[in-house]
């Protein structure tokens, strides 16, 4: 059950519709003076379950917070889901993910840990550049390495602005890979599929902050670039998540796919950060 993928893309969405661009360093990501920083909670319950699986129920909560440092997007997501299958047996996993992104895509710090049953099972952590061949990976942990980035490669915040940009522009396909620190495997491929094109604002009783704003429906599929021996990506997906985004990066429904079982998430709480640039 791959569960890291699902914190990364709260903060990030989408893909290009091709061979990625480089852009100079020196560029701020158009789009990113739009985006909200805001907290955000999401409540976590079970949609879905494929006939092989045991799962009888799944809930949880997610905590997502993305702060403006003036050159930099800070953002922080908690994750903690319970899962409990047929013979009564109950599985508690959470995550910690935090990630520094300098808004003109260049470079990344992020640091995960994630426990199942009480005990840690995953610790990642390290920083990453971003350069016109592809870049560089620097782990702290698990182990301290270093790993090439296939060219093309973007980061979490990036994705969410390119794909933003992208369903406004009436684009449905898009493909890049992407690299969000949630892992010691490197970048991966992904594929989003936006359906239903860039949607006119809707009443939003709930959440008046976003009923002024148009949105986009979204799926998302990560896959792993070494399944194929060749660098582009295996048939299945390891996960696929869907969601819709608002035009200021807000996402308030979403479906987490981890093989065995889907989880829905429905925004419950969204309060707007005041930025101190």
């Amino acid at each position: 059950m791959n569960l890291r993928r699902s914190l990364a893309w709260l903060s990030l969405a989408a893909l290009l519709a091709s061979a990625l661009p480089y852009r100079p360093a020196s560029a701020v990501e158009p789009g990113s003076e739009h985006m909200l920083a805001h907290r955000a909670a999401y409540r976590l319950k079970l949609d879905s379950v494929r006939d092989s699986a045991s799962i009888e129920q799944a809930e949880g909560i997610m905590l997502f917070e993305v702060i403006d440092a003036c050159d930099a997007w800070a953002s922080r997501q908690r994750f903690t889901l319970l899962v409990s299958d047929r013979d009564g047996n109950v599985v508690e996993t959470t995550s910690d993910y935090a990630t520094l992104e300098a808004k003109d895509g260049s470079s990344l710090r992020f640091s995960l840990t994630q426990t199942t049953g009480g005990a840690v099972t995953s610790r990642v952590a390290g920083d990453a550049s971003i350069t016109a061949t592809g870049g560089r990976i620097r782990y702290q942990e698990p182990a301290a390495t270093e790993e090439d980035l296939p060219e093309g490669t973007i980061l979490p915040m990036i994705h969410t602005l390119r794909s933003l940009a992208a369903a406004r522009a009436g684009q449905r396909i898009f493909v890049a890979p992407l690299f969000d620190g949630t892992s010691a495997d490197g970048a991966q491929d992904t594929t989003t599929i936006i359906s239903g094109g860039w949607i006119a604002p809707q009443p939003n009783p709930n959440f008046p902050l976003l009923a002024t704003l148009s949105s986009a429906r979204m799926r998302i599929a990560f896959f792993d670039r070494n399944a194929s021996g060749q660098g582009g990506g295996a048939s299945t997906p390891e996960y696929e998540v869907s969601m819709r985004y608002f035009e200021n990066g807000v996402a308030d429904e979403m479906k987490m796919d981890f093989g065995e079982f889907v989880v829905d998430g429905r925004l419950g709480e969204l309060q707007p950060i005041p930025s101190p640039c």
